[in-house]
């Protein structure tokens, strides 16, 4: 019993019921302006009214605006479940217009039927009423006790005219999501625009990954280290490095932190690279190509031999390839940091056949390494590589890792002219 009267009680069946009457009182204005309903029949009415209301409905469907002012409307009062559901975009194409000119026409058809049955009904009902009784409010009445079982059916023709209101709004709200829901285009875009945010948060993770994963693999060593040698003059030398890797990190993060910031906030500091931040200050561009001497050099001195042979023409390269570039050799050196430590780290960079090729290669740890130490866990394609395969891919080139020959090899192959 309580799902039956519910939705009689519910507000949102008022306000769509609000948003059928609109439709009335538009179909009502027009009808009184042409043709007039004093002294014709409803048959003659309609008729002669109804080519000339669709046309002037179709007319005004070409406006653009018009359907961004109807899905305002009917988010409003139709209250669908996902406002999504309903766009409040201007029309685009001719697709858009015959779609919102099918909507006002049902709308206001619906909307008529609504409110002329929201006027007659309560008007049966209280007929209904008085013709069952002789006597109403002390006057009586001429054709009394007519209808005895008018009284009861008073309330029955009520909850009637109730549910029809029910069922008319949900078939509104059926409309609205049918003719005012977003066209294919824009589900393209919004589609495109998720796909676009998901690759922006991917960067940001893999960026996070790569540069602080750097970071705290070579703090962690260089402390570890100079906690067991104990030379006075080694562990300066590692604090040395540690604070370098520091303040190289909070640079990347710098670098990092400004893709999230919105082109044109006050105080945006544009892009990295571009000076004119808080306080005249220039974020730093993010590492490239040129920067692997660094690199190579927090290696060493974590106790990993580094051969490194970079042969990159200047200027050769563009300047996102060289970062990305940067990023996978960084991702391989840290790997073999942390899984090999002390082995020899081998790196090859050359510009062949219009393709950037990158090639690292570490010797793989003897099995009597001491425990707890990360060089006893296997590299199982974690995030690290999968970042690193990703940026290859974007990139329109491929990336391939694995043990080769009691080495773990890094192979990496991207054009050059999809770098641009």
């Amino acid at each position: 019993m309580p799902r039956i009267f519910a939705p009689l009680l519910s507000a949102v069946t008022y306000a769509r019921w609000l948003h059928l009457l609109l439709g009335w009182i538009f179909t009502g204005v027009m009808l009184m302006i042409y043709p007039g309903v004093e002294g014709r029949g409803l048959g003659e009415v309609l008729v002669r009214a109804v080519p000339v209301d669709v046309a002037v409905l179709a007319l005004s469907a070409l406006v653009p605006a018009m359907r961004r002012a109807e899905g305002v409307q009917a988010r409003l009062l139709l209250v669908p479940e996902r406002e999504r559901d309903i766009a409040v975009e201007p029309s685009h194409g001719w697709a858009d217009r015959r779609r919102t000119a099918a909507w006002l026409i049902g709308r206001f058809v619906l909307g008529g039927v609504v409110g002329i049955a929201s006027i007659l009904g309560p008007a049966a009902a209280f007929d209904l009423v008085v013709r069952s009784k002789p006597v109403v409010f002390g006057v009586r009445v001429p054709g009394g006790d007519v209808l005895p079982w008018g009284l009861p059916a008073a309330p029955l023709l009520l909850f009637g005219l109730g549910w029809l209101v029910v069922w008319a709004g949900r078939l509104q709200l059926a409309m609205a999501v049918r003719l005012l829901g977003p066209s294919p285009a824009e589900l393209l875009a919004a589609a495109e625009l998720r796909a676009e945010r998901l690759l922006e948060r991917n960067l940001l993770a893999r960026e996070l990954h790569d540069s602080i994963g750097h970071a705290l693999t070579v703090t962690v060593l260089q402390a570890g280290a100079a906690r067991e040698v104990g030379d006075p003059a080694f562990s300066a030398r590692a604090l040395e490095v540690i604070e370098e890797t520091g303040r190289q990190a909070m640079d990347d993060l710098e670098c990092t932190l400004a893709l999230l910031r919105d082109p044109g906030d006050p105080g945006d500091p544009g892009e990295p690279g571009d000076s004119g931040g808080p306080g005249g200050e220039e974020v730093r561009e993010r590492p490239g190509l040129d920067r692997l001497p660094a690199l190579f050099e927090h290696a060493r001195a974590a106790g990993s031999p580094v051969e490194a042979s970079v042969d990159v023409p200047s200027g050769g390269v563009p300047g996102v390839l060289s970062r990305e570039g940067y990023r996978i050799v960084q991702e391989g050196v840290t790997n073999a940091l942390k899984y090999a430590p002390g082995e020899p780290i081998s790196v090859r960079i050359a510009v062949r056949d219009g393709r950037l090729e990158l090639r690292c290669v570490n010797n793989l740890p003897p099995h009597g390494v001491s425990p707890g130490r990360a060089a006893g866990s296997p590299r199982r394609g974690g995030k690290g590589l999968r970042g690193i395969r990703e940026r290859a891919v974007l990139l329109g080139g491929e990336a391939a890792a694995g043990a080769e020959s009691g080495a773990w090899v890094l192979a990496v192959r991207v054009p050059l002219r999809l770098g641009a």
